[in-house]
Order: C-alpha cells, then sequence, then structure tokens
C-alpha cells in the first residue's frame, strides 16, 4: 500500500504539521482522505465572517481538494463535521442537501467547545476514488 498527499493552493494551506489529504493505494483500491476544512478564504487566509459563510467555505475548501485529488463530491462516501453549536445542525443540513445527490454520504456530526482559528464549523471527509 502507498500513500499520497494531495496539495492545491485552491484550499487553505495546511495549518500544522499535516496533509490536505492523503490518497491511499492498495491494489484495486483507492481511497482519499481529506483532512478538516474550516471556513478559511484561501485567497485572503482570513476566517469568512459568520456560520453559514464559513460553512460555504469550509465545503468549498474540501471541494477543491477532492477534485485536485481526481474526485467529486459525488465520490464522498463518508463526512464528519464539528460544530461549536448544535443549534445551527439545520442549517448544515440544508447545505448538505444542496450540495449532495441521494443517496447522501454517511455522516457523524459532533459538537466541540472550540475549533482551529476560532472555527464555527469544519468538516472532514473520506473519498472512494
Amino acid at each position: 500500500m502507498s500513500n499520497h498527499p494531495i496539495h492545491t493552493s485552491a484550499a487553505p494551506a495546511a495549518l500544522g504539521p499535516y496533509s490536505q489529504a492523503v490518497i491511499t493505494e492498495g491494489g484495486a483500491t483507492r481511497m482519499l482522505f481529506c483532512s478538516g476544512q474550516i471556513g478559511l478564504d484561501p485567497a485572503t487566509g482570513q476566517l469568512r465572517e459568520g456560520f453559514e459563510a464559513q460553512v460555504d467555505q469550509a465545503f468549498a475548501n474540501m471541494k477543491a481538494v477532492i477534485e485536485a485529488a481526481g474526485g467529486s463530491l459525488a465520490s464522498v462516501v463518508k463526512l464528519t463535521l464539528f460544530l461549536t453549536d448544535l443549534a445551527h445542525f439545520a442549517v448544515v443540513n440544508a447545505k448538505m442537501e444542496a450540495l449532495f445527490a441521494k443517496p447522501y454520504p454517511a455522516r457523524s456530526t459532533v459538537e466541540v467547545s472550540a475549533l482551529p482559528k476560532g472555527a464555527l464549523f469544519e468538516v472532514e471527509a473520506i473519498v472512494a476514488l
């Protein structure tokens, strides 16, 4: 099995010692494991203002990483969502319905006390390539 890091300037650079995503290959199986994306604007490096704007930017960043690896949102099999306030759960559901077609990816949603840079939302993905 071999691992290949993915990097795109269309999403923010990693904030620490990790890759934006890693493709793992073993035989005919290719899986992409995307690191968490928050609502950082890749052009400015600044966190977008407001929950909805951060959700939109985080999903755009994740999409850019997935596309840099040769995938698409249609190939996402699992998402993990991190929210600092589960009161925004319905907002995230509406955003996901606009981005993903049925059958939707599997998903976990977790409320956390804090996220990097004071973000309100983070998303990570597992993608079948």
